[in-house]
């Protein structure tokens, strides 16, 4: 996590979810939408700022899933996504680095489009693995889906809570 003097590298918000709905692809006239789905687990907004870098993706990656935000059944108990186990969405979000300025936001903390993209894809990519190799996730059959980086997409969530946490690595 960036201390109070150090400027975060990246902003992450996590958001439990019953079950939700990501477009990735907008209809075109040759094909219909097409979605990525999860089901109960968590949603990952997430935005990269100046000074992000691969090695700050592992940390990212082991930190969010090893959080205990969920609520286990049937004590209620929080656990991580990976005891519960549970889905993971990861949703590119840019506009988590914005500030404002008069009536305009502005997003000059952000790391370039094409650096933030490459370290989006290894976020995805490492969770994905960490899923791969836990057992929990792996015998429940849970997965991780993500959005495409840098299109506008339509997000339907059915939130638990809400329980919605940022957090700034």
């Amino acid at each position: 996590m960036a201390t109070a003097e150090a400027s975060p590298k990246a902003r992450v918000v996590i958001q439990q979810c019953l079950n939700a709905r990501l477009q990735v692809q907008p209809p075109s006239e040759e094909k219909e939408a097409e979605y990525v789905e999860v089901g109960r687990g968590i949603v990952i907004y997430l935005c990269f700022l100046k000074g992000a870098t691969e090695d700050l993706v592992q940390k990212m990656v082991r930190s969010i899933l090893a959080v205990r935000l969920s609520e286990s059944e049937p004590n209620g108990k929080l656990v991580s996504v990976l005891d519960l186990p549970g889905d993971v969405l990861i949703v590119p979000q840019a506009t988590l680095g914005g500030k404002t300025k008069g009536k305009a936001m502005q997003y000059h903390s952000n790391i370039p489009k094409m650096e933030a993209q490459e370290l989006y894809t290894k976020f995805c990519t490492v969770c994905a693995e960490t899923f791969e190799i836990n057992t929990n996730t792996k015998e429940a059959n849970k997965t991780v889906k993500h959005g495409t980086y840098g299109n506008r997409q339509v997000l339907s969530v059915v939130t638990n809570g809400p329980y919605t946490h940022v957090l700034d690595f």
